[in-house]
């Protein structure tokens, strides 16, 4: 007996696809990544920040594997004109977007976005969670929180890591909290915020543990308080701006990578496993640890429910405290 088959549009596809897979599965095995072709990897910040350090921590893993990675440095408007970029380009698995909250954070207070947060770039893989924290000059009179709130009676000049980021969020809302007026300065990241506090330019500053812990450690700066509802677990001894005179307050950050949105599925699932991957390595937890960051390894569908939930948390937020950035 003789059978026969017809090979439709829809059996072609999905061979393709597992074929990919196998592929993928194949070349990740041999030490070669999801692709052989350049990848890019962009980050919406200046260089010396918590994006741009976990950015070049795992492009340095993917080196390893045999993989063809850079990081670019796309500063500016929250890192929306990151991620208008990265929207914009192949859908083959070479652009990639570390992205943070400020993602989220962008469609609720710029106006005129170029891109659909929705719909033009789709997360892949959650990557680690980090909190932030408000730091002063390690010279500063200013020792706890109630002395910054004190002080505000004459405004205050505070830095964030940018119009539209979280940092500069958190801020409002702990001005918001402690009934303060203090004066928002924005930077292209949160290296440059850095800089001007350890200068001394800035009474204070809002940022990211990870990029404030070096100057931390060796007394340039001083942590007031975290922003997160616990204390982070490499400044055990920092109070949370909760316990410091705003019962309920917290803001963290996710932290992950995106692409653009048309790519396909099977992409997409290549990426997450090889991230995954690294991401659930010993070393780079402990790495992670060691930066101020709780470690995780989300999945598509995992991470795409975090985002897209704090874009219309932070769409109330914003309407709530009355902020735009244009």
């Amino acid at each position: 007996m003789t059978f026969s088959r017809t090979l439709t549009r829809r059996t072609l596809v999905a061979g393709l696809a597992a074929a990919s897979l196998f592929t993928s599965a194949l070349s990740w095995a041999n030490g070669t990544g999801w692709t052989t072709k350049p990848v890019q990897i962009t980050v919406g910040f200046a260089p010396g920040g918590g994006v741009d350090i976990l950015a070049r921590l795992f492009t340095a893993e993917l080196q390893k594997k045999g993989m063809t990675v850079v990081v670019e440095n796309r500063a500016g408007a929250g890192s929306s004109m990151a991620a208008a970029y990265v929207a914009g380009r192949p859908a083959d698995g070479t652009a990639l977007m570390m992205v943070n909250d400020s993602f989220s954070l962008a469609p609720a207070i710029y106006s005129r976005l170029s891109y659909d947060p929705r719909k033009d770039l789709a997360p892949v893989v959650g990557v680690a969670y980090a909190s932030m924290v408000v730091v002063v000059p390690g010279n500063s009179r200013l020792k706890t929180m109630n002395d910054l709130v004190a002080a505000s009676k004459s405004p205050l000049n505070w830095g964030s890591c940018g119009s539209g980021t979280a940092p500069h969020l958190a801020g409002e809302m702990m001005n918001m909290a402690f009934k303060t007026n203090n004066t928002h300065v924005p930077y292209k990241g949160c290296g440059p915020a850095l800089v001007d506090v350890l200068g001394g330019q800035l009474d204070y500053a809002i940022v990211t543990v990870s990029g404030a812990v070096p100057y931390i450690g060796n007394g340039r700066m001083r942590a007031l308080a975290i922003t997160a509802a616990q204390r982070s677990p490499i400044l055990p001894d920092v109070p949370t701006v909760a316990e410091s005179g705003a019962p309920g307050f917290n803001m963290s950050q996710y932290q992950g990578l995106a692409v653009p949105g048309s790519t396909p599925e099977p992409v997409k699932q290549q990426i997450y496993q090889a991230v995954a991957e690294i991401a659930q390595s010993k070393e780079i937890q402990k790495r992670l640890l060691e930066l101020g960051y709780t470690p995780a390894a989300e999945n598509p569908a995992e991470f795409t429910k975090v985002v897209h939930s704090d874009i219309d948390k932070f769409r109330a937020l914003a309407k709530q405290l009355n902020l735009k950035a244009d």
